[in-house]
């Protein structure tokens, strides 16, 4: 039987979330009065989990939630966010940090010549501050909220029959092979520096690459992968199937993938109309990300990935388990 997605949250950690918000002149508003705050997410699983534990979360504290998950990659989202279409939704800070690097970088402007030379780096809380100063120099109302100490980074990865086949196990080790491997990447792999950026890195020609084109971060490349379609991948660290299909995730040794904590970003207008401001919204958000590991967040996966459950109920039952509820 399916679970009702609002279960009992207990009292500990989510104690914040609870149906009165107290404003920072110490006033207790309802929270009947607060805006509706519309969430959006990428369209593979982990992004929509992300976006689904916010809105549990808010909604618990007495917000009303209106759901606009899978938009797309974050070439998609991103733009979305930007013009207002939705008020919050979770980001990767290194990835969310070397999107807007990049674009800066490939513009030319001497105006985003400080966003181009922003570091993407592989400590956490510096790139959520360097993300929060990109937004600002860009004109792009946001708030960046707690990031989780748990991440999912970019993994690159290959069969372990390629691997012991051909001796790889750095990226290092695929330039002088890399035409004889076919490699599944994300459709936005050529514009994105941390794929065809990084591949380059390497001294891999990636216009002569045989490609083919599959969505990032859910079964699609994990499948080609598996059934031999492709011979490389470019997955998601916390991906089940990593462990399930015994693929050899090479080692990064020229470091070109940053850190992959998470973060809730929150339009700065959606944030003006609520009593107490970000200083509310993060009261709720802050404690629920500090909950998420990198092992809570691979589980969660598995759950969801290959235990087929519910994403609302993986959500809830995570929220749950945080409140000691």
């Amino acid at each position: 039987m399916r679970q009702h997605r609002r279960l009992a949250l207990g009292a500990s950690v989510l104690a914040s979330l609870a149906m009165l918000v107290t404003t920072g002149g110490g006033a207790i508003v309802s929270a009947q009065d607060q805006p509706t705050v519309r969430i959006g997410s990428d369209n593979f699983y982990e992004s929509r989990l992300l976006g689904e534990i916010y809105a549990q979360a808010l909604e618990t504290a007495g917000f009303s939630v209106d759901r606009q998950l899978g938009l797309g990659s974050r070439f998609d989202r991103a733009p979305a966010f930007e013009e207002g279409q939705v008020d919050l939704v979770p980001e990767y800070v290194g990835s969310g940090l070397g999107y807007y690097v990049a674009a800066a970088q490939a513009a030319g402007d001497a105006g985003v010549a400080e966003v181009a030379a922003l570091e993407v780096s592989g400590d956490g809380e510096t790139n959520l501050a360097n993300l929060q100063t990109a937004y600002d120099l860009l004109g792009i109302d946001a708030t960046v909220l707690g990031i989780t100490p748990g991440e999912d980074t970019n993994a690159a990865a290959v069969r372990a029959d390629t691997a012991a086949e051909l001796g790889l196990t750095t990226l290092s080790d695929l330039a002088p092979v890399a035409d004889q491997l076919v490699f599944g990447l994300p459709p936005e792999c050529e514009t994105n520096a941390l794929c065809k950026g990084a591949l380059e890195q390497y001294g891999i020609d990636f216009a002569a690459l045989r490609k083919e084109s599959l969505a990032p971060c859910g079964a699609e490349i994990a499948d080609a992968l598996a059934g031999r379609a492709v011979d490389f991948g470019w997955l998601c660290s916390t991906q089940p199937a990593i462990a399930q299909n015994g693929f050899v995730v090479l080692e990064d040794d020229l470091q070109t993938q940053p850190a992959e904590n998470l973060a809730p970003v929150v339009r700065d207008d959606f944030l003006a109309q609520v009593d107490g401001g970000a200083e509310a919204i993060a009261a709720i958000l802050d404690p629920v990300s500090a909950a998420i590991t990198t092992e809570i967040l691979t589980d969660l996966n598995v759950r969801i990935a290959v235990d087929q459950e519910d994403i609302e109920d993986v959500a809830a039952n995570f929220l749950a388990s945080v409140s000691g509820g």
